[in-house]
């Protein structure tokens, strides 16, 4: 069985930035174990299995080093990003798009001049509370904010400096019963982004995430009620960074709300994968985590 693979860096337009995924093109369902033995293998936060499009829709499901997931925002940009720039023929997505079924149900990936605009359910946080030691966790300053996503806890911290100078405990957070933690600013009124951001994940393998699309449909809601725009410009502060861009159609206020994350992406790496699905390691098992 050939498999196509590439290394991609999402939400950049600039090798070497952004966030790395892998994206397997598989011809069919294969083993979850052989899946997760080459996201481990590969080494990025995330890996994505892709089938290839019939009639404009794909099977896609995610893994980093350690568990499947049930969201990826980054992943999900490169997919759509190599079934568009290297597949051909009956392989090829089609020219305006490609809907992928996944564990968080459809997700449509639409390619525009300005990049691929993903639709996503929205995760809008209610506040709460952080629980005793997650400041401490986080080294950050006493937050403006806090509250809680389904995957994630939200800390509105006072400047983007403090964003940029958090160094987290990561085993202190990995104790937490969550997802992960999404820091935030807003940024200078002088800057070319509304808000920064990082997040961190040890909870599932991914001690930092570079570029996070999934932290975005939180944080789109989020700074929407604060500042009152539909359209809106993040950057992920971690040391390679990454921009996501936002927009949020109506209605925002419901259970069907969605946010639509606007990126590029450039292709790193491409090839063959050499160890087929039957060449899975038995011992390998397949976690279920939330999404990242």
């Amino acid at each position: 069985m050939t498999i196509p693979f590439f290394l991609v860096d999402a939400f950049t337009n600039r090798p070497f930035s952004g966030n790395p995924a892998g994206v397997c093109i598989v011809p069919e369902a294969t083993p979850a174990r052989w899946m997760q033995s080459v996201a481990r293998e590969v080494g990025a936060s995330e890996t994505a299995f892709v089938m290839a499009p019939q009639d404009g829709r794909a099977r896609l499901r995610w893994f980093t080093p350690t568990d499947e997931v049930d969201l990826c925002g980054h992943a999900t940009l490169a997919a759509a990003h190599a079934l568009r720039t290297h597949q051909a023929g009956a392989n090829a997505p089609e020219p305006d798009g490609v809907v992928f079924d996944t564990a968080s149900g459809p997700l449509t990936a639409q390619y525009t001049d300005a990049g691929i605009r993903l639709d996503f359910p929205a995760d809008a946080p209610n506040p709460a509370d952080p629980p005793a030691g997650l400041v401490a966790a986080c080294n950050i300053p006493t937050p403006v904010w806090s509250g809680r996503s389904a995957r994630d806890w939200l800390l509105h911290v006072p400047t983007p400096q403090d964003v940029e100078a958090a160094a987290p405990d990561m085993d202190a957070l990995s104790q937490f019963d969550t997802r992960g933690v999404i820091l935030t600013a807003e940024s200078a009124t002088e800057s070319d982004h509304d808000f920064v951001s990082r997040f961190f994940a040890p909870q599932v393998g991914v001690p930092e995430d570079p570029v996070t699309g999934s932290t975005h449909c939180a944080l789109g809601p989020y700074w929407h009620d604060r500042l009152g725009r539909s359209d809106l410009i993040g950057y992920q502060a971690s040391s390679r960074g990454g921009t996501v861009r936002i927009h949020l159609p109506e209605p925002r206020a419901s259970s069907e709300a969605r946010v639509h994350l606007l990126g590029a992406c450039c292709t790193m790496v491409q090839g063959t994968w050499q160890a087929p699905p039957n060449a899975t390691n038995p011992d390998a098992e397949a976690h279920q985590s939330p999404s990242l």
